[in-house]
């Protein structure tokens, strides 16, 4: 089956992404009579899925609709950490005089951003090759799966049978019913990655971690960017103090945040897009491009769930229990399809487990999971652990902040902004943790190291971090709890001792 979905400029480079991953000249494949595992879907979870049970010997097969690699590569992770990568260089050649460095006449070529953000990713598909699943002793089916029974799929004319399957066919974004909006047209992750020129002004609807990560990039880039948001802060799942340092970061860089908006229209103009949206009062602005990152759905449509027993959830995504089945208990689920952690670290994780229980009788739950995750803002957020409702109901938990401006490799590169947070409790053991600053993606792991593992504060306190680095602040946090420890008892008792031993 021949890809016909939209990938543009049908350069180079991107004539070298399909060949990788949806090649035109694919061979039908003769299927077997059975497999072990059936993969829907070849992004991060089918991937997995599919190379770790080829890898332990299993017969597989691994159907995909579109691209192999799935969102991270196509138009997620990787293409939007490429042009992120492009805003920081801008934004770091405008601002060098702090440090005694003047750079004049800073200019973006958006063209060549975006032409080397395709170069980047075509670079990156041989590891989600066609290729490379067939020689692990995949067999790689393109076109829709779709259920004939609880035990089979068919793609085309092929029917394929198996005794278990794996649904992780991801998601994609969720536009909200906007008047307008679609008469007049709109980005999303899915296209905003084939722009070659940049839009003069951009509003961006919905701020969350994908529309701050963009919002920020496009405004480094040259562009005049308005960030919609509905809730009355941005990123509403994150730590309150994380995202109000987002935002007046954002709002430095430029962008106009409005919170509290609700998008009412969207409609062509004689000279661009007007948009009407409500906050305090009805307000308009008139852009050149509108891009909506309001949220993901889970991708399950015209798959005839329903002859194979599988349900869903009020959301639309799949039941799962805590061993990762749907209601077929012959069907497990991976990433997005059926998780609210919408990451491609947890759809790799989620995979991980499915193997051990689809084809071990094992008994790994999902909710053993310590799932970090990131916003690749510039400064950075970062967390782990209990979410912010989870923690609000804990009144057992005391926290510990660091500030950057503590931290001396902080100050010397003028990178300030932000704080380690940590929850615990009176024994020190780490319930959550959230960092807000340079390199914070990099630094969560330690602490997720040290949940998974049941180390507590005491221990990163303990750890020798080299000198000077961000990493200093986990130390100064497990510092930090030793202090609280001695109370004013206790020291009493240490000044007669050090008294009496003088």
């Amino acid at each position: 089956m021949q890809f016909t979905g939209q990938i543009e400029p049908w350069d180079d480079a991107n004539r070298r992404l399909v060949a990788e991953v949806h090649p035109p000249d694919w061979p039908a494949i003769t299927p077997a009579s059975r497999y072990n595992l059936v993969v829907m879907g070849g992004g991060t979870a089918g991937l997995v899925s599919a190379m770790g049970a080829a890898g332990l010997g299993a017969k597989v097969a691994l159907v995909e609709r579109a691209l192999l690699g799935g969102d991270c590569l196509v138009t997620g992770c990787v293409p939007s950490k490429a042009l992120i990568a492009a805003a920081h260089a801008a934004h770091g050649a405008r601002n060098g005089a702090r440090f005694g460095v003047d750079v004049s006449g800073v200019r973006v070529d958006f063209p060549r951003v975006m032409a080397q953000l395709r170069h980047s990713r075509a670079t990156i598909a041989p590891h989600d090759s066609a290729d490379r699943l067939r020689k692990a002793g995949v067999d790689v089916f393109f076109g829709e799966a779709q259920f004939t029974g609880r035990d089979r799929v068919r793609v085309g004319e092929v029917e394929l049978r198996f005794k278990r399957a794996v649904l992780a066919t991801g998601g994609r974004a969720w536009v909200p019913a906007i008047d307008g909006l679609a008469e007049c047209g709109f980005l999303t992750n899915e296209t905003v990655f084939s722009l070659t020129e940049l839009p003069s002004r951009l509003a961006v609807i919905g701020g969350g971690p994908i529309g701050a990560e963009l919002a920020q990039s496009f405004a480094r880039l040259g562009s005049q960017v308005t960030l919609l948001e509905m809730n009355d802060r941005l990123m509403p799942r994150d730590d309150a103090d994380a995202a109000n340092t987002v935002t007046q970061s954002l709002i430095r860089d430029g962008v106009r945040v409005v919170t509290a908006a609700r998008v009412v229209s969207a409609a062509t103009t004689a000279s661009g897009k007007g948009i009407v949206f409500e906050a305090d009062r009805s307000q308009q602005i008139e852009v050149d491009a509108i891009l909506v990152a309001a949220g993901r759905r889970a991708n399950v449509e015209g798959m005839g769930l329903d002859r194979a027993g599988i349900d869903l959830d009020e959301k639309g995504r799949l039941i799962v229990d805590d061993r990762l089945r749907t209601t077929n208990s012959a069907v497990f689920a991976a990433g997005d399809v059926a998780s609210s952690y919408q990451f491609t670290h947890a759809a790799d994780a989620m995979a991980r487990i499915v193997l051990q229980n689809a084809l071990f009788w094992g008994r790994k739950r999902a909710s053993d999971l310590i799932i970090p995750w990131a916003t690749y803002t510039d400064p950075e957020v970062a967390h782990v652990g209990l979410g912010m409702e989870q923690l609000a109901a804990r009144s057992d938990l005391s926290q510990i902040t660091v500030p950057f401006d503590d931290i001396d490799r902080a100050i010397v590169e003028g990178q300030t902004q932000g704080f380690a947070r940590a929850h615990h409790d009176a024994k020190g053991r780490i319930y959550a943790l959230t960092i807000v600053g340079q390199g914070a993606g990099n630094l969560i792991a330690e602490a997720s190291l040290a949940m998974t593992a049941g180390l507590r504060l005491t221990h990163l306190g303990s750890t020798i971090h080299p000198y000077p680095t961000q990493s200093e602040v986990l130390k100064r946090l497990g510092d930090s709890f030793k202090r609280t420890r001695l109370t004013p008892r206790v020291h009493s008792l240490f000044v007669k001792l050090f008294s009496w031993l003088r």
